[in-house]
């Protein structure tokens, strides 16, 4: 990278900014890291280290800090705000997004290693946020499906029944049998699912079924040696074990309990939690599209507050999941649009042919 002999005072203004623009990320990292502990604190903080070094850098360049400063930009405002108040999965999403978009790879001005520091930072981030979304996936899964499901379906519905021409009374009574019928089709399909996998996972626990037998097993040739196998050990290593464990339950050193070994499941929770979580998430998004009839309206301005109160649910679910993955809020909430708006359509069109036969 060539570096301009003589920097211009448009130059200058664009050091201002890079500085401003490190120091603000420097503290979203240290306020994200004084929110958690052990290692991802240990890497926040390096993070911050390192954005410290960078603003040294504009600092050298600018000779000493300018009178006058340029705000920080907007996304990194956003940042540092959130960082103080939420310190969540959200945060690193967008911080993940802010490195990506470095602009040290086009700078003249910027060092290579300065470059590639902001790289590095990227998959760090991608990392540290990658950790949160694996704790986060199954219930966000829940929320996002629960909801998203509860919003098209019933939209769908009400604007099919209401295309027919029958009365608001009877679209709102729609709506709320479509409300409940779905909650609890959703609540009884996980409680249902939920319960069949934990019976599932019981049946392959291991168990003291065989540990009273163990002080009577010949110490050379005995199955124990098998049970191990049967958990992933190789011969060798599985015999070895068999043999300490035997060993020690005819010396009467070690609780025959302790022998086979312990295995972990994963951890499913509770069949009611998730039944009635499900519920919850689903009826929370079919409500909205009843709302108008909830409150007398009727006809083209009902249809319309309806489409507009989805479409903004829709939106920001989409836009929620697009910050999660990493990718682009208003691309994922323009796709979830598209996709609620597309199955009210294909209903409201069935609807207007089903009342014009009628008719």
């Amino acid at each position: 990278m060539t570096t301009p002999a003589t920097p211009t005072a448009r130059d200058r203004r664009r050091w201002a900014r890079y500085l401003v623009d490190e120091r603000a990320e420097a503290r979203v990292y240290r306020d994200l890291a004084s929110r958690r502990s052990g290692e991802e604190r240990d890497i926040l903080l390096a993070l911050a280290e390192a954005e410290g070094r960078h603003e040294q850098h504009w600092l050298a360049l600018l000779g000493d800090t300018p009178q006058r400063l340029p705000r920080p930009d907007l996304g990194t405002t956003l940042l540092a705000w959130m960082a103080r108040r939420f310190g969540s999965i959200f945060v690193l999403a967008l911080a993940q997004n802010a490195e990506a978009r470095s602009p040290y790879a086009d700078e003249p001005y910027a060092t290579a290693q300065m470059a590639a520091d902001e790289q590095v930072h990227h998959e760090v981030v991608r990392g540290l946020a990658a950790r949160g979304r694996r704790r986060l996936s199954g219930t966000f899964r829940a929320a996002v499906f629960g909801a998203n499901d509860g919003l098209v379906s019933n939209l769908a519905l009400v604007m099919g029944v209401g295309a027919t021409g029958v009365a608001p009374s009877f679209v709102l009574f729609s709506g709320i049998a479509g409300l409940l019928a779905g909650a609890l089709s959703m609540g009884a399909g996980e409680f249902v699912s939920v319960r069949s996998q934990r019976e599932l996972l019981e049946a392959t626990e291991e168990n003291d079924y065989a540990d009273s037998a163990l002080p009577h097993l010949d110490l050379d040739a005995n199955e124990l040696a098998l049970v191990y196998r049967t958990r992933g050990m190789e011969a060798e290593e599985a015999l070895a074990k068999a043999r300490d464990v035997v060993t020690a339950a005819q010396a009467g050193t070690a609780p025959a309990a302790a022998a086979p070994g312990e295995s972990s499941h994963e951890v499913v929770g509770s069949a009611w939690g998730a039944a009635i979580s499900s519920f919850l998430f689903f009826a929370s998004g079919a409500i909205i599209p009843v709302l108008p009839w909830i409150f007398g309206m009727s006809g083209v301005g009902a249809v319309a507050l309806a489409l507009g109160l989805v479409g903004v649910a829709l939106l920001a679910t989409g836009a929620m999941v697009g910050l999660l993955s990493g990718a682009s809020p208003l691309k994922r909430g323009l796709r979830q649009l598209a996709i609620g708006f597309g199955a009210a359509a294909v209903t409201y069109v069935l609807g207007l042919l089903f009342g014009v036969s009628a008719a």
